[in-house]
């Protein structure tokens, strides 16, 4: 099982910028110091909710947010703007040709 290791860093930041101990964290994040420590070691994985709590002892806020990948429009629709249109046209006549012999999902 591979080991999580994101929650121990933010905990391990946030606690640091906001100058606490782990003991300190501990009382305010309504957990024990061993706790804390087992968290910021990776020994322990917190629950989101403990996750969250401790973060907020520090002063900070936890979000997380799921989102849909990024399709880079913006970015795609400025360098398209650099291009001349028939360069743009044969570029979309390939990727389509591609997409219907490989598929959507397909990464050659």
């Amino acid at each position: 099982m591979a080991k999580e290791t994101f929650s121990r860093n933010l905990i391990r930041m946030a606690r640091v910028q906001a100058g606490m101990t782990q003991a300190q964290l501990a009382k305010v994040g309504k957990t024990s110091q061993a706790a804390v420590s087992a968290y910021e070691s990776g020994k322990r994985s917190p629950s989101v909710e403990t996750l969250t709590r401790l973060i907020e002892g520090t002063g900070l806020e936890l979000r997380i947010r799921v989102a849909r990948p990024d399709t880079h429009d913006s970015s795609r629709s400025a360098a398209e703007k650099l291009l001349p249109s028939k360069e743009i046209d044969s570029h979309i006549a390939r990727e389509r040709k591609r997409v219907a012999k490989h598929g959507r999902g397909s990464k050659t």
